[in-house]
């Protein structure tokens, strides 16, 4: 399986770790001839609910038995689309009350950009230093550091960056700019929350300025850091939202979200101005509607802050050199590439997959399922902090 692994499937890194996974359940992968690793990352954000959560397997039969995709998007209702824009819509609240289901969060954040043009009619963009929003062209655009786009170029004109954090570079946005578009906790740059002050006076300048406000939750949605959207514990609320990762259950799945009179300008002049033939497939979106009520159903985000504090608490190391984020969303800091790296190996020869960052090569990520018992929490910690022992004695 590894030989036709590197041989047919397209690669995207020199360093793949090419973990051979037979199946999932809870917050365990388990592969060939017995071995099994504690999934400390959730597929990066996605499985915010473990694996073969049984009230998301039942949704995707019920629905796939009833029909797959009958109409491309926007050309019929179809339930669970609706269903699941219901509910999301009564979570983000009447600003953010207009759903757009897309395949990707890549593709959200496509669709962001373009409304905020359409809408304000301005072409400029503004974007934050040390960024990730996808590797599409438009959402690549707006992503720095700029290592990233070498060899695609030349990308989107007339976009600029901002240091996150920096109130000074706020100054920068001015009424020539459609949207800024933000994390509000930068995940791929080593997971560094915003600052509320930062936030706050974000908003403010671009209310003075007429530019609209995009804020990236794609990795921070549903759940991750103790509230449905990272941008609820700061009580700053956007212009538009993009989502993805987890939104899907485990299934592919994006979406973009605004109020009524921003999203609806795709509508006319030209009509269909941002079209998807497989988003919001009605599988995904029963998927993804699953996941939601299984979150509020079982209380998952009220376990969040107590697992977080374990996570503060068992991952001391003198070799840690910063320990940062929000509810179980984390970034571990070390000297080096070299040394994250070889931690990361020992921890997954130990039975815990971590992976690293594209912004920040000297540390490694944390962000287990919401449903990771404490038991196991305190494990995954602890055979860390002893991957960074045997790491130290090797020399």
């Amino acid at each position: 399986m590894k030989e036709q692994f590197f041989r047919h499937i397209a690669q995207t890194s020199d360093e793949s770790i090419a973990l051979e996974v037979e199946r999932a359940e809870g917050v365990w992968l388990y592969g060939p001839e017995g071995r099994r690793w504690l999934d400390f990352i959730s597929g990066i954000c996605v499985s915010n609910a473990g694996h073969a959560v049984p009230e998301i397997l039942e949704a995707i039969r019920a629905q796939a038995a009833r029909y797959l995709h009958p109409m491309v998007y926007g050309e019929a209702i179809m339930a669970p689309q609706v269903e699941y824009a219901v509910e999301l819509a009564g979570l983000l609240g009447p600003s953010l009350d207009t759903v757009y289901f897309v395949n990707s969060g890549a593709e959200a954040v496509e669709g962001a950009l373009k409304v905020a043009k359409k809408f304000t009619g301005r072409r400029r963009l503004i974007a934050c230093r040390n960024s990730y929003h996808g590797s599409t062209h438009g959402a690549l655009s707006v992503t720095e550091p700029s290592v990233l786009h070498q060899g695609y170029g030349p990308l989107l004109p007339e976009v600029s960056f901002i240091r996150y954090n920096e109130l000074a570079d706020l100054e920068q946005i001015t009424d020539t700019a459609a949207a800024v578009i933000a994390d509000v906790v930068q995940a791929a740059g080593g997971v560094q929350p915003a600052d509320p002050e930062w936030l706050r006076q974000l908003r403010r300048r671009c209310d003075e300025t007429g530019t609209l406000l995009i804020f990236d939750e794609i990795q921070t949605g549903m759940g991750r850091t103790g509230y449905w959207f990272a941008h609820q514990a700061y009580g700053v609320l956007p212009d538009l939202i993009t989502l993805g990762k987890a939104l899907g259950g485990g299934m592919p799945l994006g979406a973009f979200a605004a109020r009524q009179e921003i999203a609806g300008v795709i509508r006319r002049d030209p009509v269909l101005g941002y079209i998807t033939t497989f988003g919001g497939h009605p599988v995904s979106c029963a998927a993804g509607l699953a996941l939601l009520r299984k979150i509020r159903t079982d209380r998952l985000m009220e376990r969040v802050p107590k697992l977080e504090q374990l996570i503060i608490n068992h991952l001391q190391h003198p070799a840690i050199t910063s320990l940062r984020g929000m509810g179980l969303l984390y970034g571990i800091g070390f000297g080096s590439y070299a040394f994250a790296e070889a931690v990361r190996a020992a921890a997954l020869e130990r039975g815990v997959l971590t992976l690293g960052f594209l912004n920040a090569g000297i540390g490694l990520r944390v962000s287990p399922p919401l449903t990771i018992s404490e038991e196991e929490l305190i494990w995954a910690c602890r055979t860390l902090t002893g991957s960074i022992d045997a790491v130290l004695r090797a020399g």
